[in-house]
């Protein structure tokens, strides 16, 4: 057995896992997999680099796999809501999976509801009722803050309950209505307050009850209704409650002579018949090909491709049936996806503008997803992405059509991201935080410094021979050597940078690094100053949006397969692309948003390889191309060098700001290092060499053992006095 199988992982999928030589599952592997085999919504923080795709396509595959096997050999579905599928009789006394607003969902037990909806108000009622007499009650607890109306309802009702004549709410407002009328009862409830809904089949009644307190009749049952059947209801908006049937001892037991509804005579009992599926329900639940069971959603079309590269490699061994796994990104052809989409497909990996597309167009359908996963979650809203991620999540049914729950899966490294965990809330069922990171920190495995570039100390800018082109900011301005103008320190900077970077790569005998520039135009111009200084000494590739995606594939594999040394880029490769072994990275500039220092920074130091970060920080502010409200470009083709607040493209970009707010954010203080670029590897622990894991030293893990047996002997020798002195107080027999 592997170590993988012990957290519920497939023989087949763990000897996949072998073969990439994962001899353990990693802290945030070990937590999440269980969790989401086990039926959960999740959200990952984790050090980047530890493994969270693995945890999440790791269980996807293992389930869409045991999926596709019982629908091969004719099994009854499985999961919430299963039997009812598959058309037998409903669970009695539990919500329904079916008889529910489409925004609405339900606990695998069917004793929760809970909507996220802001606007709409959606409800549910149970699968079970009661008719002809009897006294009856249940509780329901308000769990989550928000608007609730809870109470009975007959079949004809709507689900939207107290609107029709149908249906009688209590809701937290202090209301009760029935047909649309809302009248004062009782008084408010919230969260914790539970309501004990009361029916009285003799007197014809309706009452109910605030913790305890009894609030008198609320509704009188018409004549018309007498002989109908009421089933529990309950309607929300943007709020959970959890109901208790008779199952559970009450917390405030009912009035004299009414029964839990688990109680009730057999014959007075009706089952709800919209609780079981129609037979065109039953089947919608045979899956379409074009109708995927998981789809995983990345904000870059390398890290969809990356992560598309791990689903097939973790599937290798899974056989009878096959798998089949689809990328959608933008610059492919569309018809091929389509074509794709048609002969089936299982699993999704794509980025936002092209999967929406797609569906918008019909060519998907979301009626079978049971996982919708967001990879870099605060990228994805970062990028804008944040209302396009409401309106699918609004149009994946929350029970699909063969009765199984929509999971939900968010991953990101900075998951305490405000708006990240507002959408957790807001979209999210239950969800478990696998937090194995707190709040942003730097992985032990890098060692990052930063470098100050001053031109007013260093003026080796006066008389460059070989210079980088910069990006033209100044092109209008009067820059010169010995003018101390702002501008033309600003041009200096530029100037500078570009030597700089040849310096650490000259002094640390770099082979391998990704370096980050701000903007497209800056990557390219530093494309073209390494092939004047150096030619192929310094081979290198871009990888920015105004690459055409083919290209930007092949240079991103060129820079993987060791064919070129260095790969510049913008901070579309900041995050979760992995390149194995990298041992350096080198900021030109940091930036703006100081959880992409860590994301930057986190390209290497992975897989507990040895990693050093280079961050050149200017002393003065740098005037920059900036992505604004005149100008979309940053700097190509366009000539608007005034401030933004002056109709410009252009914006004064303070490093030594950014550079104080990164180190407040990771509560440090980088290590500076002097324009020679040496780095004290003394300062970080003894010797290393980049790119590879720690040596075994004397002071490493070689004779830990050796060095932990006194200690080891001393916690030995404090039990047996700890155990001593428990008898010594133990009282005697007599």
């Amino acid at each position: 057995m592997t170590a993988f199988e012990e957290f519920g992982v497939l023989p087949e999928i763990g000897r996949a896992v072998d073969e990439l030589e994962w001899t353990l599952p990693t802290d945030v592997q070990a937590e999440a997999i269980p969790l989401i085999l086990g039926g959960g919504d999740v959200l990952m923080a984790a050090e980047t680099g530890s493994g969270k795709t693995g945890a999440f396509c790791l269980p996807i595959l293992q389930i869409v796999w045991e999926t596709l096997k019982d629908i091969q050999e004719g099994k009854g579905q499985k999961g919430g809501g299963g039997a009812a599928a598959s058309g037998t009789t409903a669970k009695p006394w539990t919500m329904s999976f079916f008889d529910r607003g489409n925004a609405l969902a339900v606990s695998p037990e069917g004793l929760k509801c809970q909507s996220r909806e802001f606007k709409e108000w959606h409800g549910c009622r149970c699968t079970t009722g009661v008719q002809g007499a009897g006294k009856y009650f249940f509780e329901a607890t308000v769990t989550d803050e928000g608007l609730c109306r809870v109470g009975w309802s007959t079949q004809s009702a709507n689900l939207d309950l107290g609107t029709c004549k149908f249906g009688f709410g209590f809701g937290g407002t202090g209301k009760k209505s029935n047909n649309r009328q809302f009248d004062d009862y009782g008084e408010a409830f919230g969260i914790n307050d539970i309501i004990g809904c009361l029916l009285d089949l003799q007197a014809n009644e309706v009452r109910y009850m605030k913790n305890g307190k009894d609030l008198g009749v609320a509704f009188k049952v018409p004549d018309f209704l007498r002989t109908e059947a009421f089933y529990p209801a309950v309607v929300l908006k943007n709020a959970e409650m959890l109901f208790n049937f008779g199952e559970e001892p009450f917390k405030h037991p009912p009035p004299k002579g009414f029964v839990a509804l688990t109680a009730a005579d057999k014959k007075n009992v009706k089952n709800n018949p919209q609780a079981v599926p129609s037979a065109a329900a039953v089947a919608d639940a045979k899956p379409k090909p074009n109708a995927p069971q998981a789809i995983i959603i990345e904000p870059s079309r390398e890290l969809a491709e990356q992560t598309l590269t791990q689903i097939t490699r973790f599937k290798k061994h899974l056989r009878d049936p096959m798998i089949s796994e689809l990328l959608l990104i933008g610059g492919v052809n569309v018809r091929d996806q389509m074509a794709a989409l048609e002969r089936g497909v299982d699993i999704i990996v794509a980025t936002p503008g092209r999967l929406e597309d797609l569906i918008g167009g019909g060519y998907l359908l979301l009626s079978h997803c049971r996982f919708f996963v967001l990879d870099e979650a605060d990228g994805l809203l970062q990028q804008g992405y944040g209302d396009m991620i409401d309106r699918l999540h609004k149009q994946i049914p929350k029970i699909t059509a063969d009765g199984r729950r929509l999971q939900m899966i968010v991953c990101s490294a900075t998951l305490h991201s405000f708006d990240v965990k507002k959408m957790a809330e807001r979209l999210m069922h239950f969800p478990t935080w696998v937090d194995l990171k707190g709040e942003d920190a730097v992985p032990e495995t890098v060692h990052h410094v930063v470098v100050r570039v001053d031109p007013q100390k260093d003026t080796a800018w006066h008389n460059m021979r070989q210079r980088i082109q910069t990006d033209g900011v100044h092109a209008q301005d009067n820059v010169r050597p010995g003018n101390s103008t702002a501008e033309t320190l600003s041009e200096a900077i530029k100037i500078l940078k570009g030597d700089y970077c040849v310096r650490a790569i000259e002094e640390h005998k770099m082979d391998r690094a990704i370096i980050f520039c701000r903007t497209k135009l800056d990557c390219d111009n530093l494309e073209k100053y390494f092939r004047q200084v150096a030619g192929q000494k310094y081979s290198c590739v871009c990888l920015h949006g105004d690459r055409k995606p083919q290209e930007r594939k092949a240079n991103l594999e060129a820079f993987k397969e060791k064919r070129v040394k260095f790969l510049i880029c913008t901070d579309v490769a900041a995050r979760g692309i992995d390149v194995t072994g990298l041992p350096f990275m080198i900021n030109i500039t940091l930036p703006d948003e100081k959880s992409n220092y860590v994301h930057r920074i986190g390209r290497v130091g992975r897989a507990e390889r040895m990693g050093l970060a280079i961050s050149l920080v200017a002393s003065v502010p740098e005037k920059v191309w900036y992505h604004g409200e005149w100008c979309k470009s940053r700097g190509r083709n366009c000539w608007n060098t005034n401030l933004t607040d002056q109709r410009g493209c252009c914006i004064w970009y303070n490093e030594m700001n950014y550079l104080a707010e990164i180190e407040d954010h990771l509560n440090i203080t980088i290590p500076q290092v002097d324009k020679d670029m040496k780095v004290p590897v003394n300062d970080f622990d003894g010797k290393v060499v980049y790119g590879e894991k720690l040596k075994n030293t004397g002071t490493g893990y070689k004779d830990h053992v050796q060095q932990l047996i006194p200690v080891v002997q001393q916690l030995s020798d404090l039990e047996s006095r700890a155990q001593v002195l428990f008898l010594k107080h133990l009282p005697k027999k007599r």
